[in-house]
């Protein structure tokens, strides 16, 4: 059974920081490009940002670029988005995506995860 389990979400103030996790299992992570992505009340789930299969490549929307940095860790199978400066328009749920493609959609996502609140205040 493949599983992708988030966590770190949580409340803070705007301008603070946060770290999520995704871990993997049920699945060569090495195998996969990963991808984060959030989704607003009354909102469709949007991409934030995605990383290659080694990790030498990435990619951000520019809503999050400089503020959020994605990164992996292929011997813990684990992928993590840690979000600095944070804007009361971050409050989403954050999930994460497991796809085979080099850049990581909605469509090209063979995984998900449960996903983990964030939520910013003013």
């Amino acid at each position: 059974q493949v599983q992708l389990v988030e966590s770190g979400g949580g409340l803070v103030q705007a301008g603070g920081s946060l770290r999520l996790s995704c871990a993997a299992s049920g699945l060569t992570f090495s195998m996969y490009s990963m991808g984060w992505f959030r989704q607003a009340p009354g909102k469709e789930r949007e991409i934030l940002a995605s990383i290659s299969r080694s990790g030498g490549s990435t990619y951000y929307v520019r809503s999050v670029k400089g503020r959020f940095t994605i990164s992996r860790d292929n011997d813990k199978n684990t992928v993590y988005l840690q979000m600095n400066s944070l804007k009361p328009e971050d409050t989403a749920v954050y999930y994460c995506a497991a796809g085979r493609t080099v850049v990581i959609s909605r469509a090209t996502s063979d995984y998900w995860g449960q996903g983990t609140q964030v939520t910013v205040s003013s």
